[in-house]
């Protein structure tokens, strides 16, 4: 098999690196950090000149109708700098609209290709302790809304969102227009620094053509799982790649300390962690742009994420000694970005449960039993 890149998936990576790297030099996300913008204005800008932002979104509609193969590559290549810039959200949403969102919808996706309105998503209610806490009542031929949508990413920039709602009882995805009454915000700053706000609804009205059907959720759920690991990936690359620098500088007892066994074990495991990763990404990856099922292989990147940033951040965290608390040290915001990176995963336990109940509903898997792993539910 070839796992080669083609030439315009490697200029596209190349092209990411070189503009978010260029853009997010540590002076810069200093500069940023004490700023109290909500996302990097300069560089989105400087994305939508590119089209990285519409990378996902198909041609119709605008955009360039690639797969989640080119858009890891620009989210690794925004991990690793830290870039906050909303990639992600924007053009996942975007590309849910465009396949199951109907005529009534498209004007947001071809807004959202030419880089005037900007799009939000959260899943969080998924893995959220609560669980979906907006619920809509059928009122005639539309629905009317009434909850709260917590933590939702640059809810007070966006022009709409992609959110979770009760509908009949099922989780269903709704498109919501941000500036239409009966929405409140509750404004803050998660610990990495990206912008969000707590909304509350209270009967705010829903057409029914801004429910998306049954099958939207399971189509964008894993593809919101690739595009968070591998953000996680280019964090914990850029990490173990600035730590191992560290330790061949830092002397101790006349020697660096990347001489030492112990610390030469630690950054073997986070290697170990990194490849892991990259791997069942990658994998992930195929099968989505393959147009194949892969539920278990969505849970099992979600926890190898979580389970790579706590690993390769602690160990970091730990060989970097004092330094690393030193907020005027660039270290600890690659350790704030990952564990914001898991919590927006759901976290380990959680991942694990599900996977373990998935499992369990498909106990008829492997060598010596009737089903191949593509043809589990």
């Amino acid at each position: 098999m070839d796992f080669e890149l083609n030439e315009d998936q490697r200029a596209i990576a190349e092209m990411a690196g070189s503009l978010m790297s260029d853009y997010c030099t540590d002076e810069c996300l200093r500069d940023w950090d004490l700023s109290g913008q909500p996302y990097m204005q300069a560089l989105w800008a400087s994305c939508i000149e590119t089209g990285l932002h519409a990378l996902a979104i198909p041609e119709a509609a605008g955009g360039s109708g690639l797969g989640m193969t080119e858009l890891i590559q620009v989210l690794d290549a925004q991990g690793g700098a830290l870039a906050q810039v909303p990639l992600w959200r924007h053009q996942l949403a975007a590309a849910t609209l465009a396949q199951f969102g109907g005529t009534a919808l498209q004007p947001w996706v071809e807004q959202a290709a030419a880089g005037t309105g900007l799009l939000t998503v959260t899943l969080d209610g998924l893995t959220s302790v609560r669980g979906i806490e907006l619920q809509a009542s059928a009122e005639g031929a539309d629905w009317r809304l009434r909850g709260r949508v917590a933590a939702l990413a640059l809810a007070e920039q966006s022009a709409a969102a992609l959110v979770l709602a009760l509908v009949q009882g099922q989780p269903r995805l709704v498109l919501l227009d941000l500036a239409q009454a009966g929405i409140s915000r509750v404004p803050g700053t998660m610990t990495h620094g990206e912008a969000f706000a707590d909304l509350h609804l209270d009967g705010a009205l829903l057409s029914h053509s801004h429910v998306l059907p049954e099958a939207a959720l399971g189509w964008l759920a894993p593809r919101a799982i690739a595009a968070l690991a591998a953000l996680q990936l280019g964090v914990s690359a850029e990490q173990v790649h600035r730590t191992v620098a560290y330790i061949g500088e830092r002397q101790q007892f006349d020697r660096p300390i990347g001489s030492f066994q112990a610390v030469q074990m630690s950054m073997a495991d986070s290697h170990v962690q990194l490849e892991v990763l990259r791997s069942a990404l990658w994998q992930l990856c195929y099968r989505l742009d393959a147009g194949l099922a892969a539920p278990s292989e969505a849970l099992a990147t979600a926890y190898l994420a979580c389970e790579a940033g706590h690993r390769i951040g602690h160990a970091a965290q730990h060989v970097h000694g004092g330094i690393g608390v030193d907020l005027t040290y660039p270290i600890h915001r690659f350790l704030y970005w990952s564990r914001g990176l898991a919590s927006a995963l759901g976290g380990s336990s959680v991942i694990l449960e599900r996977l373990g109940d998935w499992l369990n509903d498909n106990d008829t898997l492997g060598w010596k039993y009737d089903l191949e792993e593509h043809q589990a539910l």
